[in-house]
């Protein structure tokens, strides 16, 4: 039973693009020729993050000869994640797709993450195959992040196929594109995973720089701490002020015992009764203000959700 035209699935492929004016053609190019056999309708979204090369002008150029050609452009550059969601606000499909533009992965596996979706998953995530210099680091911020959100997936920062859903339920802040399928997976959708072939770069610098490294990982710590302790806040900081305060309690006991049995002041001990108990208190204060703020972003949440809703039935 064929699919009708107005039945086919739209597929958005965004690609952020800084100063890639070298591998613009090739990737329209072969992008033509994998949607002419895929067994779902495309588009090609650029999106320029403010290069200073001849990039933008090209990728104008290209959508002159190819029709299924999008883009957008930013003054500056403002990073992916931003680039990323400037490519969701312009994208037209039901299902995204996250590809780099340096053609170290090739449109013509973006079929192979398609599949899984269209199989009932809500996000394919791939999973690199072959050599690359970052391996290394790759490997082990993988398995951190495996171990830490209880992942079954072995690449987070790979290309990835996506429902439009995925991205209207979930807030992506600054560089937090890398946290995608943990934020999915963490609002319940299926994700799945397939091993895309990673190519050597033939034009070009990779962007990648030592500083993605401390900057990753306090990311990891606060997507954690987000998905995790922010949902019942007053529970994680009450629980550290009530250990502060028992502790306070125990030493002033002890602090008293040695005052009035053993005739001995200790003003070191004092300080630390009003240390633990004024921090005990402070976690608290802490607690209950993160509540408010918590109650402020379900409602937030829900009132976004509502208004999407409304906006797809109409």
């Amino acid at each position: 039973m064929h699919q009708s035209e107005s039945d086919r699935l739209l597929v958005s492929t965004i690609v952020p693009a800084l100063n890639e004016e070298g591998n613009i053609e090739e990737f329209c190019r072969q992008f033509d020729e994998m949607q002419k056999n895929a067994s779902f309708d495309s588009e090609l979204v650029y999106v320029d993050d403010g290069s200073s090369d001849n990039t933008l002008k090209i990728i104008k150029d290209c959508a002159k000869k190819y029709g299924f050609i999008r883009y957008a452009s930013h003054q500056r550059n403002r990073g992916l994640t931003e680039a990323l969601q400037t490519g969701f606000d312009t994208a037209k499909g039901s299902v995204f797709v996250f590809y780099p533009a340096d053609l170290q992965y090739k449109p013509e596996d973006i079929p192979a993450l398609i599949t899984p979706i269209q199989k009932g998953a809500d996000l394919c995530t791939g999973w690199k195959q072959g050599k690359y210099n970052k391996r290394f680091v790759s490997t082990v911020y993988n398995w951190i992040s495996r171990k830490i959100f209880n992942l079954k997936v072995h690449d987070l920062n790979s290309v990835k196929a996506f429902k439009r859903e995925v991205v209207e339920r979930i807030f992506l802040r600054q560089d937090w594109h890398r946290y995608l399928v943990v934020l999915a997976s963490n609002e319940g959708f299926k994700v799945e995973e397939v091993k895309i072939p990673l190519y050597e770069r033939e034009w070009g610098e990779s962007k990648f720089s030592f500083w993605r490294i401390p900057i990753g990982v306090l990311d990891m710590v606060a997507v954690k701490f987000q998905i995790t302790f922010l949902k019942k806040p007053l529970l994680f900081f009450g629980l550290i002020g009530t250990i502060c305060f028992f502790l306070g309690f125990l030493i002033g006991l002890w602090a008293i015992y040695l005052k009035y049995w053993q005739n001995e002041t200790q003003l070191p001990l004092l300080y630390l009764v009003i240390l633990l108990t004024g921090l005990g208190f402070g976690l608290f204060l802490m607690g209950f203000m993160a509540e408010g703020q918590t109650a402020i972003k379900e409602e937030l949440t829900d009132l976004r959700r509502k208004l999407l809703k409304s906006k797809r039935e109409n």
